[in-house]
């Protein structure tokens, strides 16, 4: 703590102590007040603006301190100064004392606050950013919360000086009002509890409901304004509780839950049933992954003891047109092929494909429509249908009587609707990109399952998640892999450290990695039969080229917002569909969840938000629930794998949270050493953050084998708030990964082990010794 603050609080313990060792509560006190009523009249008759001035001086003291004897102080002030300059004078003495206290408790507290239980106390700093005032307007009303309690309270947070200032007064006054009043008949009170008697407490409490009764009528009127231009197109009756735009995670559970509750639900899907995870993304490209790790480690069986895999003239695999070698610099090459390789990869998606299945969702209770979804209104969505894909209801594709070649058109109406359309490839406007021609990783995994080999030099767009597993992935199965990231690092979101060992690895894989570098433009050269496609970059003020046979876009993802009426209804969009913390749009009964909300672009998270948007849509006049994004997890499924939970040094830094940090190197343990390969088993590190002095987590950074899966272990603790000690004092079974979160915990312990108490320990045992 900074000495002016200690000072600051060294004066004013000491000014409190004064007050009650020198009993200058007395002077507090209804008694006294009442016997020298006829004193301070007279004095004030002599000097009436003296008088004031010390009594404003005193008054706000007593307010500023939070000692006893403010309302005897609104009661002298009544029976001195009248109602009306009795009511102005107390207004603004006790307006200012509270602000005084409000000001010296963010000064001492604030910081320290904040930074230990900051966030934990980000949403209540959302909420008094956006409803402070008047919540603190309804407090201040209501005479059974101590005044000296809110003004402490709101020093901790970050109200606005002058917000507090007139809010509390506007707040104040009815109380002051009456107790003013109430000194100006001091001869007839008896006690306090005469001023308050249950009717007038009963007064306050429902002039402090008032405003809260206000806002839900504002929250009516604001709501019927929302629909009003829509209010003639509203429906008596609904033919769905619940329609579901989407059926990639988002939309495959909010429907699945609304099922699950007995809703009447349909889910509508214009392409492909399990979205882009399941066809595009996180299946397909863990598939690729795999089979990169294992050529990788076939690539260097000798460090298992193993003859490493080596391709001659003689062992060739007789396809040769299929084979590809991905030579190590030791000269040991792997022999596969590569569309081998990817039908795995489509195998495995059809493998997965039943479990996100129109037949599986039919079966659950879900109906599911096969075609593109339009918002009309509120309460009403046009499908165009798929050919020859089946209505509402079962109805047949295409009835007798209508074209065949002609899209059949229906609509739904639903008392709620949940938008979860997802999100696609972002590809940069790069001047000759098109005619060079690009992947994405929606197109890459159709189109390169026709080929016989890997792309032979591929440069990969982007330093995020997937252009990092992309390209170690293809580096591992041959290709020359050039890494174009205009950030100074990859995985920038990440520590530095993280970032620098990622680095290295895919460096390591033969995968060069240019950070640093501006894409400028792609230029495509004829050289006869044969085109030369050149990457020109900028790195330092200085052009460079890169030759490539393919390039793949992996530079982000963008919401799908376009084609689905969000326009036509006005619903704000700004990279994704603007949501409150509810989930709903503009229109409460229209919520979005999963890639196309935010701010999270993964497939749990999706989820998560799914339960979310469906209990909403479906039970939202009883109660509704805030998304909670306070425990989210995320992997990075390069080898080592990176995985992290909460906050990593640069967002604690950046959020000015005090922390800790715990590491722990994954190179000491046991089964890492045993399962130690080329060179990623026994590589990385257990980083754990904690609030300063406790074992409170904060966030966990995890380097290495299976490190989304060791990860589990702090989500849970973190979500249920066990800190280190409890882990440490979990069996871990041995020998396994899993043990480098509790030697990670140990660290921590060790760190703060009780040194004096221990010095004293080591006295007992050496006495015991004789």
């Amino acid at each position: 703590m900074k000495t002016s603050k200690l000072l600051l609080l060294v004066a004013l313990a000491a000014a409190v102590l004064a007050f009650f060792a020198l009993d200058l509560g007395r002077y507090f006190s209804l008694a006294f007040v009442k016997d020298s009523q006829a004193q301070f009249a007279a004095l004030y008759d002599q000097r009436p603006w003296t008088v004031t001035a010390i009594y404003f001086v005193v008054y706000v003291v007593i307010t500023a301190l939070s000692l006893p004897g403010a309302a005897i102080m609104t009661l002298a002030g009544g029976a001195s100064f009248g109602l009306v300059w009795g009511t102005v004078v107390v207004s603004f003495a006790s307006t200012l004392g509270a602000t005084l206290a409000m000001l010296v408790a963010r000064y001492v507290l604030q910081d320290s606050i904040q930074a230990r239980f900051g966030r934990k106390l980000a949403d209540v700093n959302k909420g008094i950013e956006k409803e402070g005032a008047f919540y603190l307007f309804t407090l201040r009303l209501l005479p059974v919360i101590p005044f000296f309690a809110l003004n402490l309270l709101m020093g901790l947070t970050r109200m606005k000086t002058w917000t507090f200032f007139w809010v509390s007064q506007v707040g104040m006054f009815a109380g002051t009002v009456a107790y003013v009043n109430a000194g100006t008949q001091l001869a007839k009170i008896d006690s306090l509890r005469g001023i308050l008697s249950p009717a007038l407490l009963g007064s306050f409490v429902a002039l402090g409901l008032l405003p809260l009764a206000v806002k839900k009528l504002l929250d009516v009127a604001k709501r019927r304004r929302v629909y009003a231009r829509w209010a003639n197109q509203r429906p008596r009756q609904f033919d769905r509780n619940l329609i579901v735009i989407g059926g990639g995670a988002g939309g495959l559970v909010s429907a699945y839950i609304a099922a699950a509750v007995k809703a009447k639900v349909t889910l509508i899907e214009a392409h492909k049933m399990g979205g882009d995870c399941l066809n595009y993304g996180c299946v397909p490209s863990k598939a690729l992954i795999k089979s990169a790790k294992l050529a990788h480690q076939m690539r260097h069986a000798g460090r298992y003891g193993l003859q490493a895999a080596t391709v001659d003239a003689a062992h060739a695999t007789p396809n040769a047109a299929d084979t590809a070698e991905a030579v190590a610099p030791n000269g040991f090459a792997p022999a596969f092929s590569f569309k081998a390789v990817m039908a795995r990869v489509h195998d495995v998606i059809q493998k997965i494909e039943p479990h996100d299945s129109i037949e599986r969702y039919t079966g659950l209770g879900v109906e599911v429509l096969q075609g593109h979804a339009r918002l009309v209104n509120p309460w009403t969505v046009e499908i165009t249908l798929n050919p020859g894909a089946p209505g509402p209801d079962g109805s047949p594709a295409v009835p007798a009587a209508t074209d065949s070649s002609v899209p059949r058109v229906v609509r739904l109406t639903a008392r709620s609707i949940v938008i979860a359309a997802g999100a696609r490839p972002f590809v940069p406007p790069l001047p000759g990109l098109d005619e060079a021609g690009y992947l994405t990783s929606d197109t890459m995994w159709d189109e390169l399952a026709q080929r016989d080999a890997a792309p032979q030099r591929l440069v990969v767009l982007g330093g995020g998640p997937i252009g990092c597993e992309l390209a170690q992935a293809f580096a591992r199965l041959g290709s020359q892999v050039t890494q174009v990231e205009m950030a100074p690092r990859i995985l920038s979101r990440e520590d530095e450290d993280v970032s620098a060992l990622a680095a290295q690895s895919l460096t390591a894989d033969g995968v060069r990695v240019l950070t640093g570098h501006t894409a400028l433009r792609c230029e495509v050269t004829q050289n006869g039969a044969s085109r030369t496609k050149t990457l020109v970059v900028a790195h330092g003020g200085v052009e460079q080229r890169v030759e490539f046979d393919d390039l793949l876009c992996a530079v982000g993802r963008v919401a799908r917002l376009q084609g689905y009426g969000l326009e036509a209804l006005g619903i704000p969009t700004h990279k994704t569909v603007e949501t409150n913390e509810y989930l709903q749009t503009l229109y409460p009964n229209i919520y979005a969840a999963g890639d196309v909300a935010g701010p999270y672009q993964f497939t749990h998270t999706a989820a998560h938000q799914a339960w979310y948007a469906a209990v909403n849509a479906l039970f939202g006049e009883w109660k509704l629930f805030k998304a909670d994004y306070a425990v989210i997890p995320w992997a990075t499924f390069i080898d080592p794998e990176v995985a992290r939970v909460g906050l990593n040094e640069q967002e604690a830094q950046a959020q000015g949270v005090a922390f800790e940090v715990t590491r722990y190197g994954i190179n000491d343990l046991d089964r890492a050493i045993c399962d130690e390969g080329p060179y990623s088993e026994a590589q990385g590190f257990v980083k754990v953050l904690t609030v300063s002095s406790k074992d409170t987590i904060l966030g966990v950074t995890i380097v290495g084998t299976h490190a989304a899966d060791l990860l589990a272990e702090y989500v849970l603790a973190m979500k249920h708030g066990l800190g280190l000690n409890k882990i440490l004092g979990t069996i871990h079974t041995y020998p396994t990964l899993s043990e480098a979160n509790k030697y990670a915990a140990g660290e921590w312990k060790r760190a703060h082990a009780p040194q004096a108490l221990l010095a004293w320990v080591k006295r007992y045992h050496d006495w015991k010794r004789g």
